[in-house]
């Protein structure tokens, strides 16, 4: 597991390219170190949004993948960049705005809120980054009949979660998020949760190793270690036992 390199011992790592929600939660500064002492392995992170992170690893940049998009992830797969992809764990989005909701978005209907704020022109932050989380706020909007017209307080930042937080708490606006990064999230302001419980609000985490076939350099053995460890009954529990303030943030799902 270890290189020799002038007399000296040198961990081997691998570069995994993942999500911001990952990063952001503090799920990794748990799950690596734990990760690391079952394999020897470090693990380098570089966290972006989903769809940055897909073509990190089609450039050959990156070992594995820990991301949320399955349709964009499955489609990597199947283009033959990825070796196979594995459901890891889930949790869910969540609508988070002023506790005030001039809006009256509350409730568990998210494409019933994405309406109000549209017809309203309510404030609304936008990753706008083609993250996994930006994926699926697209898809609601669609299913809310205004993807086309989402309303002048309509704003895309083009950043990562925790930012697109800190932009909604400042500015009183509204923000589609994943739990675990707002349960991690210090800079509330007045912000709550508005909605939250709506089944297509289901947030699925899957992991594949970068295909050697389309990239040879890429540490193929290594990386399905990480992908093994992860879905094993070990990774799983190391993943159930991340909580703050006594919450659990992801839910483990591997299939036996």
């Amino acid at each position: 597991m270890y290189s020799i390199e002038n007399g000296m011992a040198h961990a081997q790592s691998i570069t995994m390219a993942s999500t911001t929600s990952t990063e952001q939660s503090g799920l990794f500064g748990h799950l690596l170190p734990e990760f690391k002492k079952a394999s020897g392995l470090d693990v380098k992170v570089v966290a972006l949004g989903t769809g940055q992170a897909l073509d990190m690893a089609r450039r050959g940049d990156a070992d594995v993948l820990f991301v949320h998009d399955q349709p964009a992830e499955e489609k990597f797969v199947a283009d033959g960049w990825g070796v196979k992809r594995f459901a890891v764990m889930y949790n869910d989005f969540i609508l988070i705005g002023p506790r005030n909701d001039p809006a009256g978005t509350k409730g568990k209907d998210i494409v019933q809120a994405l309406q109000k704020l549209a017809a309203g022109n309510g404030n609304f932050v936008s990753r706008g980054d083609k993250s996994g989380t930006h994926a699926a706020e697209l898809r609601y909007w669609k299913l809310a009949n205004a993807d086309t017209a989402k309303g002048s307080g309509y704003k895309e930042c083009g950043c990562g979660m925790g930012p697109a937080l800190n932009i909604a708490a400042s500015s009183g606006a509204y923000v589609l998020a994943d739990r675990a990064t707002w349960l991690n999230f210090k800079n509330r302001a007045d912000m709550a949760i508005l909605v939250e419980g709506d089944t297509r609000l289901f947030n699925q985490y899957g992991v594949m190793a970068v295909n050697p076939a389309k990239h040879p350099h890429v540490k193929a053995q290594d990386a399905q270690k990480f992908v093994d460890w992860v879905v094993s009954p070990a990774g799983q529990q190391t993943i159930a036992g991340y909580k703050i303030g006594g919450e659990q943030l992801f839910f483990p799902n591997a299939a036996p």
